[in-house]
């Protein structure tokens, strides 16, 4: 992995801040996540991602991930 590709996606990412986006997780054997949120902060080495609570019984979760997820496409991002 190149420094260069990994401040490219931190960049990407940084600009995004506060917009809404779809994350595709994958969580391995098959498993696949689809969750709703907000891009909340970027910071140098993860940003973190703020996931709706689709019923009034599971409360907001605050995800982190690595720029190296998005890299390796452990997680994808469309923006909403």
């Amino acid at each position: 992995m190149e420094q260069a590709e990994f401040n490219k996606v931190r960049q990407a990412v940084r600009e995004q801040c506060g917009r809404e986006v779809v994350i595709r997780l994958d969580r391995g054997r098959n498993k696949v996540d689809i969750e709703h949120g907000v891009i909340q902060n970027a910071y140098p080495s993860v940003f973190t991602i703020l996931i709706d609570a689709d019923d009034e019984k599971k409360p907001n979760q605050l995800l982190s991930f690595s720029y190296t997820d998005i890299i390796t496409k452990d997680i994808r991002m469309k923006l909403c």
